[in-house]
């Protein structure tokens, strides 16, 4: 038997569930401008990679491949626990966190530990909080809204398939749904049909 359900960009009121661009552009300069250095790194990890909270949240020490320049992602939504993906980050993100890494290595830190000293509830805190300080209310104002963004503005600039890998989706109509943009971001596609 076939299990077949919708997802949809929108909540049962018709909201929005994902970041536009503006929205994403006020998240970062918002978790940008975070003083706890780990709540600045988890926010800027979940922006660069479109994870889900659980899988930055269970990020270890080798997590971080610094010599490849990009984080292996274990895929925790699915049956088998040895998915793993990875994906580039930006230089400046990769140097703090080489020195965020650093600092913990110096403190008692096994290679297993999870590089946050917080759990999962306090961290979808810690992003609701750096949502309200950037202006984000509504059912978009959370890590799922933040992936749902990134993935957004994945499908305008990315292969399909690349999108799929990065967000660790098993099928691709799973990541169709990006495709099915509006609102400002479909304006900014249609605007190259436009081009004479």
């Amino acid at each position: 038997m076939a299990y077949h359900f919708k997802l949809s960009l929108f909540d049962n009121q018709g909201q929005r569930k994902y970041l536009n661009q503006e929205e994403r552009r006020r998240f970062y300069q918002a978790a940008n401008i975070q003083e706890r250095q780990d709540i600045r790194l988890f926010c800027l990890l979940l922006f660069f990679t479109g994870a889900r909270i659980s899988e930055i949240v269970n990020l270890n020490n080798t997590s971080i491949d610094f010599s490849n320049k990009s984080v292996i992602i274990q895929t925790l939504k699915r049956r088998r626990k040895d998915v793993f993906r990875q994906i580039p980050l930006p230089d400046f993100l990769l140097d703090e966190l080489k020195e965020y890494v650093a600092k913990l290595d110096t403190q008692s830190f096994r290679v297993k530990d999870s590089i946050w000293k917080f759990s999962t509830r306090s961290a979808s805190r810690y992003i609701k909080s750096v949502m309200n300080e950037a202006g984000i209310k509504g059912v978009k104002s959370s890590a799922l809204g933040l992936r749902h963004g990134f993935a957004i503005h994945a499908v305008t600039v990315l292969p399909i398939t690349k999108v799929q890998k990065y967000l660790g989706h098993a099928y691709l109509q799973t990541t169709a749904i990006y495709v099915d943009i509006c609102g400002m971001e479909e304006r900014e596609l249609v605007k190259k049909l436009w081009t004479i």
